[in-house]
């Protein structure tokens, strides 16, 4: 059966409507989950297995049978790991039906079907009686609920209602507690991923300085939680203004609450400085005693650096005061932690909560459109002086004292670039109502609200009214677009400037001129591990889980780049950089496929997990910014990527297995094709081995479309895909849109991609 799916195609901007399989969101719920990457976290596996143990054996030694609720099993692996530690009898809970499906032929595999029960339920529906899904109470609830930000998933209404309907009263948990830690920072790299700062431009006229307006400046931003690999930030990065401190605990053995609190902690500033930023991560203590842990925190707060496990489902949190502080070293503060059922933030106080009988603060709301038309990556792309420097060099070498330009990217400040550099008259395209409504305030902040004219609407609607019956002179953009994921996603600007040709001038000028599509092999220090198979996992045989893993990648996904922000997940080229197509916008977009076919070939030893592609603009013949590498490869292929930029993944399928010998194809043949009539780029990459002579194709054609964009209102106030989507989007992982159908007229538009994190869940404003 076939089903019609609607989708904003992010290359070309048309609205189209595409025929589906009907089964294409369960292949990409699968393709993009995190269970691969769950699997091979060793740590996790061996402290979850030691605390399962040590739950089975208490229970024993009371003389009672050992009765295991395990809610969210995934794959049952938990469930099996209690069989085998001697359990009677455990009842498994999985909601999503393809991997109960999953859980119950692994189980199966494993000779567990007698031990272990998959209910396929939520498990606040599952029901305790004799004729129930379960005969009477567990006496040990083993879960594995948790996000980066630890109770992001819902972990505290799931276990709030465990304890009050499935479990018994004082029952052993694995995990048995959960401490959250923070600490508190100056951090000018991370305060520029959440605040506009002002920007200075040097002009023949003297310095201009483009300033915030004031209601960005109050806004206490988004509400999500920004998740990165904390590991991956340099400490020259960021001033340490505290030492680690513990904000609150969570014992899961008891009955827990999922009612909003605050916690404060006081501290002494080991430093003085601003106060912006606070770091924070949390571990896992899987019994009483506190001894078998599992802990997220960084390496510099870690008790064995050199011992560190990789995982990319849980990672660290960034999270910004709502306001930078002054700070005094050795001045006593208080920083407190406040929660309600999914989300976490933290506020900076005199005095302690409790002392001055303040009332819990509301979670941030953002009142400024900025927080939510602006990823946070985009605020640091913008906040990034020397690539502004570079815009406006190459605006200095095209831009004249009688130039009508029209600027085209969404919210942008090229526009007031041009305006300082001295265009005579600037026209600037805004085709949603959230980012005309920001630089309507930017303009107005800079007395600029006379000077720049901002059109509202889609850039093919464009008249010769709108443009007070001028011709364009310079058609400018940086370009971005709040709708690209992929790299070549921004050139839409390609079709814009083909939709506006009617209104540019004889001789106009195209900023970028160009832009060129490049490509390099590399091997991932850690990244790989997201797509390899884990075969057997502890002693139990996965091999199902993986087997519809990849059936799910076949579907589709296997035969796409995926985006990744590189700057996270350490790699090493094993072959040059090199160009692979290019786009002239000096000429409308062409009624022809462009195609490229050549090889890259592998000049250093190492395992070839994929191809890394990006885009470079050429904004004039001296000046090009690149949405990939920043500069060539060091000796040894360590690379340096832009940290503003997602780049494309495409990754071959036999080398990520980790039993596969390191000895490999030693060329990489490419074909490369972009399609004008669909904005879509097709690849195929071929590893070959020249020493034999014999090309192993590791993928059939693998096509990149951009992929189907579904609509969701991201200011409902449920757990479900909508908040999924805004915390993914604030990430910078999704475009947010804007549109009608919502109360707030705001909805999250986004690009399907492999994965949507469990920790992307966040409730909105």
């Amino acid at each position: 059966m076939k089903v019609f799916c609607g989708r904003a195609n992010p290359t070309t901007g048309s609205v189209e409507w595409l025929e589906e399989d009907e089964h294409y969101d369960y292949h990409q719920e699968i393709a993009r989950s995190s269970y691969a990457d769950m699997l091979h976290d060793k740590d996790r596996n061996i402290k979850y297995y030691q605390g399962i143990r040590a739950a089975v054996s208490r229970v024993k030694d009371r003389g009672q049978k050992a009765l295991v609720l395990d809610i969210g099993t995934g794959t049952g692996l938990l469930s099996m790991m209690a069989v085998t530690a001697g359990a009677d009898f455990c009842y498994a809970v999985e909601v999503f039906k393809p991997m109960a499906d999953a859980a119950v032929k692994i189980v199966e595999k494993n000779g567990f079907s007698d031990k272990i029960k998959i209910i396929n339920k939520h498990s606040t529906e599952v029901t305790v009686g004799p004729d129930g899904d379960m005969p009477c109470r567990a006496n040990i609830l083993v879960t594995e609920l948790f996000d980066t930000e630890l109770i992001g998933e819902g972990a505290l209404p799931s276990y709030e209602h465990a304890h009050r309907h499935l479990v018994q009263e004082n029952c052993e948990a694995v995990p048995h507690r959960a401490t959250v830690y923070a600490q508190l920072v100056e951090s000018r790299r991370m305060w520029s991923w959440h605040k506009l700062f002002p920007i200075r431009v040097h002009t023949s006229l003297g310095e201009q300085v483009i300033v915030p307006p004031a209601e960005l400046e109050r806004c206490p931003g988004a509400p999500s939680v920004c998740d990165i690999q904390l590991n991956q930030v340099s400490p020259a990065d960021f001033t340490v203004l505290s030492r680690v401190l513990p904000m609150f605990s969570v014992d899961f053995s008891k009955q827990v609450s999922s009612s909003a609190a605050c916690h404060s902690r006081q501290f002494e500033p080991l430093a003085s400085g601003r106060a912006q930023v606070v770091l924070s991560w949390w571990d896992i203590e899987m019994d009483p005693e506190g001894k078998i842990k599992c802990t997220m925190a960084p390496f510099w707060a870690h008790s064995d650096p050199e011992g560190l496990q990789w995982r990319d489902h849980w990672m660290q949190c960034v999270y910004f005061l709502p306001q930078e502080e002054p700070v005094t070293q050795g001045s006593a503060l208080c920083l407190v932690a406040h929660h309600d059922d999914y989300c976490v933030w933290y506020s900076l106080q005199r005095t302690s909560p409790e002392k001055n009988g303040r009332v819990p603060q509301m979670r941030p709301v953002c009142d400024c459109q900025a927080h939510l038309l602006w990823t946070r990556p985009r605020f640091g792309e913008i906040n990034d002086a020397n690539r502004t420097e570079q815009y406006v060099q190459a605006l200095g070498t095209v831009l004249t004292p009688d130039s009508i330009c029209l600027c085209v990217s969404d919210g942008s400040l090229l526009s007031v670039l041009a305006h300082h550099l001295g265009a005579q008259q600037v026209f600037t395209i805004e085709s949603s109502a959230a980012s005309h409504k920001l630089m309507k305030k930017i303009f107005k902040a800079n007395h600029l609200e006379d000077k720049i004219n901002i059109i509202e609407k889609r850039p093919e609607m464009l008249t010769s009214e709108d443009l007070q019956g001028r011709k364009v002179s310079l058609l400018v953009g940086e370009p971005f677009f709040t709708t690209s994921l992929l790299p070549w996603h921004n050139l839409y600007f390609w079709y814009v400037r083909t939709a506006v040709d009617q209104h540019l001038g004889p001789g106009a000028v195209v900023m970028p001129q160009a832009a060129t599509l490049h490509a390099m092999v590399v091997e991932f220090r850690d990244l790989w591990r997201i797509r390899s198979p884990c075969g057997d996992c502890e002693g139990f045989d996965v091999h199902i889980m993986d087997d519809m893993i990849q059936r799910a990648l076949d579907f589709r996904e296997s035969k796409e780049a995926e985006p990744h922000p590189l700057w996270e997940y350490p790699c090493r080229s094993l072959s040059p950089a090199q160009q692979i197509l290019s786009f002239d916008f000096r000429q409308p977009v062409p009624q022809q496929p462009l195609r490229a076919e050549g090889s890259l070939e592998l000049q250093r030893p190492g395992r070839s997990h994929g191809a890394v592609l990006w885009m470079e603009y050429h904004l004039t013949p001296d000046h090009t910014v690149s949405t990939g590498l920043l500069q060539p490869a060091e000796d040894q292929g360590d690379c340096c990527w832009n940290p503003h930029c997602k780049q494309a993944v495409y990754f071959f399928r036999t080398p990520l297995d980790p039993r596969v010998p390191l000895e490999g194809p030693r060329t990489v043949h490419y074909a490369v094709e972009f399609l004008p009539h669909t904005g879509d780029i097709t690849m195929e990459f071929s590893p070959v081995d020249v020493q034999v002579g014999t090309a192993r194709s590791l993928r059939r054609e693998a096509r990149t479309a951009p992929g189907r964009q579904k609509q969701c209102a991201c200011h409902c106030h449920q757990a479900c895909p909508s908040r999924l989507a805004e915390r993914a989007h604030h990430r910078g992982r999704f475009p947010l849109r804007v549109c009608t159908n919502t109360p707030n007229g705001y909805s999250c538009s986004h690009l399907q991609m492999r994965k949507l994190r469990p920790r992307e869940v966040s409730d909105s404003p």
